[in-house]
């Protein structure tokens, strides 16, 4: 699908021309520091649901924006003012999306670093590949949470025979992580023996892999921030998680959801990782509560995250707000969160509660329950474990956010939590 063939959702610059304070003239302009303000271009590299979050942002806030993703039927390509159609490494695409945008950032951790580097030559790219080749490695990442200071599980990295039969015992039972393109619980197996390790390494190919130590677990957090170029940092307040499968399932956010002690801990440990990266953009940090009351720091990701999407309807500045200003230059803000609020992930499997046939969900139903806001993205085909969107429950109590929460899981067939 060309630019021309997509529905419009804000207006679009003409054809080759460009918008107010575009180009060459914007580029110089974020060269020397000053903002990027509305009017310019802000490219992104992906066109998923992030993407396409990151985009309705954008525009609201006046800005055009062009994505890069090779999928006609991109979440984000279907709203975007410019839609590339290329792979992430093409080097007509990125040619293209650096004439086209002001500043470049990416919408999930696995575009490959060398893409952004080659922007970054071009335009201003945040996060920067540096970063991003940190969070796309689990050893790399490992080696960054100890340079700074947070705990982590003890761990192995596992790259050849002779490592793999190094592994101390006490590091099992564990979990085998491959080190790179992991997420949603993908590329991992728990083992408990070394027998069952060296088939799990087997089994993923015998690439380079992480080993953790499984450790008894109470809750799950995440701590989003937000860093300048400047260094200046803001955050959202830590959000408790609940994941099944290895998917986010259930967020939490709202005063004493977790003890104020650990909330410190969690959000001093999130900025010392991003100081650490000399981070610039958006970056949630996930972290694990042990039963002993003890945090130790899961992993990251450069980029907006499943678990700050209550930000929308429950924060005066949302995850994506805050993503534009890093990206621009424009200042940051501590965000205030006005409502006590849980999120719902929406995956696929709730078009089939009622057997192999698709069925819409109820939407009518959980719309008219107070509080809940319904986002979905866009995508055209529901499958099971697809991520389909996210529903949002704000209350002005916790008492009341939790409850409507539980009556809108009971329409769709999520479990209760």
């Amino acid at each position: 699908m060309n630019d021309s063939d997509k529905p419009l959702s804000a207006a679009r610059p003409p054809e080759g021309a460009k918008a107010p304070l575009g180009g060459s003239a914007a580029h110089a302009v974020a060269s020397v520091g000053a903002p990027l303000l509305p009017g310019s271009t802000l490219g992104v590299l992906g066109g998923g649901q992030l993407g396409r979050m990151f985009v309705h942002q954008a525009q609201a806030m006046g800005y055009f924006t062009a994505v890069l993703d090779a999928d006609p039927t991109s979440p984000a390509g279907l709203v975007s003012h410019h839609h590339i159609q290329t792979g992430y490494e093409d080097p007509k695409g990125l040619a293209e999306l650096a004439r086209l945008s002001d500043a470049v950032t990416t919408e999930f951790e696995n575009v490959p670093a060398a893409a952004l580097a080659t922007l970054a030559a071009l335009r201003p790219v945040s996060p920067a590949a540096s970063a991003v080749a940190v969070a796309q490695d689990r050893a790399q990442e490992k080696a960054h949470f100890v340079a700074c200071g947070v705990p982590c599980a003890p761990y192995a990295v596992i790259e050849t025979a002779a490592q793999l039969a190094a592994v101390a015992p006490d590091l099992l039972p564990g979990i085998l992580k491959t080190a790179r393109m992991g997420y949603d619980g993908k590329g991992q197996v728990r083992v408990k023996t070394a027998a069952e390790l060296a088939a799990a390494w087997a089994s993923v190919g015998s690439v380079p892999c992480v080993l953790e130590k499984m450790l008894p677990l109470a809750l799950e957090c995440s701590v989003i921030v937000a860093r300048g170029a400047d260094g200046a940092t803001v955050h959202l307040p830590v959000q408790r998680n609940l994941h099944r499968d290895g998917i986010l399932a259930v967020t939490e956010v709202y005063e004493q959801n977790m003890p104020p002690a650990l909330i410190q801990q969690a959000v001093a440990a999130a900025i010392s990782i991003a100081n650490g990266l000399r981070y610039v953009g958006v970056l949630c940090v996930e972290f694990f509560v042990l039963q002993d009351g003890s945090l130790v720091v899961n992993e990251i990701a450069p980029r907006p995250h499943n678990s700050g999407h209550y930000s929308q309807n429950a924060c005066d500045v949302s995850q994506f707000e805050l993503q534009v200003r890093t990206m621009a230059g424009l200042p940051l803000v501590q965000p205030r969160q006005h409502s006590a609020a849980v999120m719902l992930n929406l995956l696929g499997d709730l078009w089939f509660a009622q057997g192999d046939a698709e069925q819409t969900p109820p939407w009518a139903a959980v719309l008219a329950l107070p509080g809940a806001h319904l986002h979905l993205y866009g995508k055209r085909e529901a499958k099971r474990g697809r991520k389909m969107g996210h529903l949002n429950i704000t209350a002005a109590t916790p008492e009341t956010a939790r409850a409507t929460a539980l009556k809108a899981a009971a329409l769709l067939g999520i479990a209760p939590f």
